[in-house]
């Protein structure tokens, strides 16, 4: 048993203090490292929550949004790259596999989905469509790798696909069509990206999601015009892509590691709701019946997956 510990209390009468055990002031750092991974998860998930924002705010136009936000974007994020791993470990940079190049690749077109879904409907109808994300990802797993999914999984899976088809209700061929059809595509992409990190767990993650920052800039070059964009928007398109993109993976990146994946999704999917928040606070844009109804059953599905089914399906937003 161990002595306890004589100090001077009082008018210096000894005392008896236990000391610490180690087990106590272990559990005590933990819970302090998992309070400040809370926190980081969080704003990750607020950073994430204003692409709606800066796409309404910025009025140049999509492919030259594309391209500057994709050079900011990629240059902050190799700069997180060298300050969050060891010098040794930047030699991952010349190790491309084609595990990291499909990555990036699928990063890239989730990206310029994403933001085009933007500008062609509302932030509301990309948001739940988005959130369907770890289902499409069971799908996909399933059919290219063969894991399957659990029942919990289906069944979330078969009620958000509910929800997007109330959505759809009263849906009509014209620019917020376009707007949904192009929102598929980050679920999508996003599900390959998770398929072939299961598959190849070692691919550089952090490097290829900062060069598919870059590579969406060169796919949009061709239709941009980036000489003719004004300070102004140059600026915000500067924010967008350090702050939303950058910031929010670093801050999730950091606090990732000290909460567990099914908490950590659950934190990070405030993104959801917060993210037609800000654009109706700052722009008085509203969401249709159908999405609303559509969108909270979505959510319903997404919460109680990462509840019950522990969040097998755990996705960093990295596209918008």
């Amino acid at each position: 048993m161990t002595r306890p510990k004589v100090v001077r209390g009082h008018r210096g009468q000894p005392s008896l203090v236990a000391p610490l055990s180690e087990a106590s002031a272990s559990s005590i750092v933990v819970e302090r490292h998992r309070h400040w991974g809370v926190v980081a998860i969080a704003m990750a998930a607020v950073f994430w929550s204003t692409s709606g924002f800066f796409v309404r705010l910025i009025t140049v136009d999509l492919m030259t949004l594309l391209f500057w936000r994709g050079i900011f974007s990629g240059t902050a994020l190799f700069m997180v790259f060298f300050l969050l791993k060891e010098p040794r470990r930047t030699s991952e940079i010349h190790k491309l596999s084609w595990s990291t190049i499909g990555v990036m690749v699928a990063s890239a077109l989730a990206m310029i989905c994403g933001i085009s879904a933007l500008r062609f409907t509302t932030v509301a109808e990309v948001m739940v469509i988005y959130a369907t994300t770890p289902f499409v990802t069971a799908a996909v797993a399933w059919l290219l790798i063969g894991e399957r999914p659990s029942r919990s999984t289906i069944l979330a899976s078969l009620v958000a696909l509910c929800g997007v088809g109330v959505m759809l209700i009263d849906a009509q061929w014209g620019n917020s069509m376009i707007g949904r059809v192009l929102a598929l595509g980050p679920p999508f992409m996003m599900a390959l990206m998770t398929t072939i990190l299961r598959r190849s767990p070692n691919a550089a993650m952090l490097p290829a999601v900062a060069g598919s920052a870059w590579l969406c800039s060169a796919f949009s070059l061709p239709f941009a015009m980036p000489l003719t964009i004004s300070p102004l928007n140059l600026g915000l398109c500067a924010v967008f892509g350090v702050v939303q993109n950058a910031a929010g993976l670093a801050f999730y990146t950091l606090g990732s590691r000290q909460v567990p994946a099914a908490e950590a999704t659950l934190i990070a999917s405030l993104e959801v709701p917060l993210t037609p928040f800000w654009v109706w606070l700052a722009f008085g844009e509203t969401a249709s019946p159908s999405t609303l109804i559509g969108g909270a059953m979505v959510l319903s599905a997404l919460v109680g997956h990462i509840l019950i089914g522990k969040g097998r399906f755990a996705t960093p937003t990295v596209l918008r």
